[in-house]
Protein backbone atom coordinates (compact mmCIF):
# COMPACT_ATOMS: atom_id res chain seq x y z
CA UNK A 1 0.00 0.00 0.00
CA UNK A 2 1.43 3.36 -0.44
CA UNK A 3 2.09 6.10 1.74
CA UNK A 4 -0.52 8.28 2.49
CA UNK A 5 -0.48 11.75 1.01
CA UNK A 6 -2.42 14.90 2.02
CA UNK A 7 -5.85 14.95 0.01
CA UNK A 8 -6.60 16.81 -2.41
CA UNK A 9 -9.01 16.72 -5.28
CA UNK A 10 -8.86 18.76 -8.29
CA UNK A 11 -10.95 19.36 -11.21
CA UNK A 12 -12.71 22.10 -13.70
CA UNK A 13 -16.32 23.12 -14.38
CA UNK A 14 -17.04 20.77 -17.70
CA UNK A 15 -19.39 22.48 -20.16
CA UNK A 16 -22.20 19.34 -19.59
CA UNK A 17 -22.33 20.77 -15.86
CA UNK A 18 -23.54 24.67 -16.71
CA UNK A 19 -26.81 25.40 -16.64
CA UNK A 20 -29.38 27.78 -18.32
CA UNK A 21 -28.28 30.41 -15.70
CA UNK A 22 -25.05 30.59 -16.86
CA UNK A 23 -22.92 28.80 -14.13
CA UNK A 24 -22.48 24.97 -12.81
CA UNK A 25 -25.91 23.11 -11.81
CA UNK A 26 -26.51 22.23 -8.16
CA UNK A 27 -26.03 18.33 -9.36
CA UNK A 28 -23.27 19.00 -10.33
CA UNK A 29 -21.46 20.46 -7.21
CA UNK A 30 -22.90 17.08 -5.68
CA UNK A 31 -21.37 14.99 -8.92
CA UNK A 32 -17.74 17.10 -7.97
CA UNK A 33 -18.12 16.19 -4.15
CA UNK A 34 -18.84 12.41 -5.15
CA UNK A 35 -15.78 12.31 -6.88
CA UNK A 36 -13.71 13.91 -4.20
CA UNK A 37 -15.01 10.88 -1.91
CA UNK A 38 -13.67 8.67 -4.46
CA UNK A 39 -10.44 10.38 -4.36
CA UNK A 40 -10.46 10.07 -0.63
CA UNK A 41 -10.85 7.00 -0.40
CA UNK A 42 -7.70 6.05 -2.77
CA UNK A 43 -5.74 8.52 -0.31
CA UNK A 44 -6.60 6.50 2.51
CA UNK A 45 -5.97 3.30 1.38
CA UNK A 46 -9.01 2.15 -0.34
CA UNK A 47 -8.04 2.50 -4.23
CA UNK A 48 -9.59 -0.14 -6.95
CA UNK A 49 -7.47 -2.93 -5.50
CA UNK A 50 -7.51 -2.12 -1.88
CA UNK A 51 -11.14 -2.80 -2.05
CA UNK A 52 -11.35 -5.53 -3.74
CA UNK A 53 -8.65 -6.89 -1.47
CA UNK A 54 -10.27 -5.89 1.81
CA UNK A 55 -13.41 -6.56 0.31
CA UNK A 56 -14.32 -2.95 1.45
CA UNK A 57 -15.86 0.34 0.93
CA UNK A 58 -17.19 3.68 2.27
CA UNK A 59 -20.91 4.34 1.46
CA UNK A 60 -22.00 7.84 1.53
CA UNK A 61 -25.16 8.03 4.59
CA UNK A 62 -25.77 11.33 4.83
CA UNK A 63 -24.40 14.78 2.95
CA UNK A 64 -25.59 18.79 3.65
CA UNK A 65 -24.32 20.78 0.70
CA UNK A 66 -23.86 24.22 1.11
CA UNK A 67 -23.63 26.79 -2.12
CA UNK A 68 -21.46 29.53 -1.28
CA UNK A 69 -20.80 30.91 -5.20
CA UNK A 70 -21.33 30.19 -8.39
CA UNK A 71 -19.05 28.58 -10.40
CA UNK A 72 -18.47 28.65 -13.95
CA UNK A 73 -17.11 26.74 -17.18
CA UNK A 74 -13.65 25.81 -17.07
CA UNK A 75 -12.84 27.75 -13.81
CA UNK A 76 -10.62 25.81 -11.84
CA UNK A 77 -12.48 23.65 -8.40
CA UNK A 78 -9.71 22.36 -5.76
CA UNK A 79 -11.62 20.22 -3.10
CA UNK A 80 -10.19 19.64 0.14
CA UNK A 81 -11.82 17.51 3.28
CA UNK A 82 -11.35 17.93 7.21
CA UNK A 83 -12.19 15.16 9.43
CA UNK A 84 -14.79 16.54 12.43
CA UNK A 85 -15.09 13.31 14.28
CA UNK A 86 -14.17 9.51 13.54
CA UNK A 87 -14.88 6.06 14.56
CA UNK A 88 -13.86 2.49 13.85
CA UNK A 89 -16.55 2.42 10.83
CA UNK A 90 -17.76 5.81 10.40
CA UNK A 91 -16.04 9.65 9.32
CA UNK A 92 -17.32 12.88 9.72
CA UNK A 93 -16.00 15.22 7.14
CA UNK A 94 -16.80 18.21 5.34
CA UNK A 95 -15.34 18.78 2.02
CA UNK A 96 -14.78 22.93 1.22
CA UNK A 97 -15.02 23.12 -2.59
CA UNK A 98 -12.55 26.39 -3.62
CA UNK A 99 -12.20 28.57 -6.42
CA UNK A 100 -8.62 29.82 -8.26
CA UNK A 101 -8.72 32.54 -5.81
CA UNK A 102 -8.87 30.05 -2.82
CA UNK A 103 -12.14 31.82 -2.39
CA UNK A 104 -14.15 28.76 -0.85
CA UNK A 105 -17.62 28.21 -3.04
CA UNK A 106 -19.37 25.19 -1.73
CA UNK A 107 -19.14 22.97 1.45
CA UNK A 108 -20.17 19.25 1.59
CA UNK A 109 -20.99 17.89 5.17
CA UNK A 110 -21.22 14.05 5.21
CA UNK A 111 -21.49 11.46 7.22
CA UNK A 112 -19.34 8.02 5.71
CA UNK A 113 -19.75 4.30 6.85
CA UNK A 114 -16.89 1.40 6.36
CA UNK A 115 -18.48 -1.69 4.47
CA UNK A 116 -17.73 -5.23 4.27
CA UNK A 117 -18.87 -6.09 1.05
CA UNK A 118 -18.67 -9.28 1.34
CA UNK A 119 -21.01 -9.38 3.92
CA UNK A 120 -22.85 -5.98 3.17
CA UNK A 121 -22.77 -4.67 6.43
CA UNK A 122 -20.72 -2.09 8.49
CA UNK A 123 -17.51 -3.27 9.67
CA UNK A 124 -14.63 -1.16 11.42
CA UNK A 125 -11.84 -0.12 8.53
CA UNK A 126 -8.99 -2.28 7.90
CA UNK A 127 -5.63 -1.52 9.74
CA UNK A 128 -3.93 0.35 7.28
CA UNK A 129 -7.02 2.29 6.42
CA UNK A 130 -7.45 3.45 10.36
CA UNK A 131 -3.79 3.60 10.91
CA UNK A 132 -4.09 6.63 7.98
CA UNK A 133 -7.16 7.92 8.98
CA UNK A 134 -5.74 8.18 12.65
CA UNK A 135 -2.79 9.87 11.29
CA UNK A 136 -5.50 12.84 9.35
CA UNK A 137 -7.41 12.73 12.40
CA UNK A 138 -4.51 13.91 14.76
CA UNK A 139 -4.25 17.08 12.56
CA UNK A 140 -7.60 17.68 11.76
CA UNK A 141 -8.79 17.48 15.23
CA UNK A 142 -6.93 20.85 16.57
CA UNK A 143 -8.88 22.79 13.54
CA UNK A 144 -11.96 24.88 13.92
CA UNK A 145 -14.72 23.78 12.48
CA UNK A 146 -16.07 25.70 9.20
CA UNK A 147 -19.40 27.98 9.59
CA UNK A 148 -21.39 25.49 7.98
CA UNK A 149 -20.61 22.61 9.96
CA UNK A 150 -23.75 21.25 11.34
CA UNK A 151 -26.47 24.33 10.13
CA UNK A 152 -30.41 23.56 9.71
CA UNK A 153 -32.77 24.53 6.81
CA UNK A 154 -35.52 26.25 8.38
CA UNK A 155 -36.83 29.76 7.20
CA UNK A 156 -35.60 32.41 10.07
CA UNK A 157 -38.76 34.65 11.67
CA UNK A 158 -39.01 37.04 13.33
CA UNK A 159 -40.03 37.02 17.48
Amino acid sequence: MAEQQPFHYQTVVHQEWVDYNGHMNDAAYAKVFSLAVDAFMANIGLDEASRNYFSYTIFTLETHLCYLQEAHQNEQLNVSIQLLDIDTKRLHVIFTMKNEMNESIATSEQMLMGINTGQERPAPFPAPVANNIEVMWDEDKQLKAPKQVGRTIGIKRKS
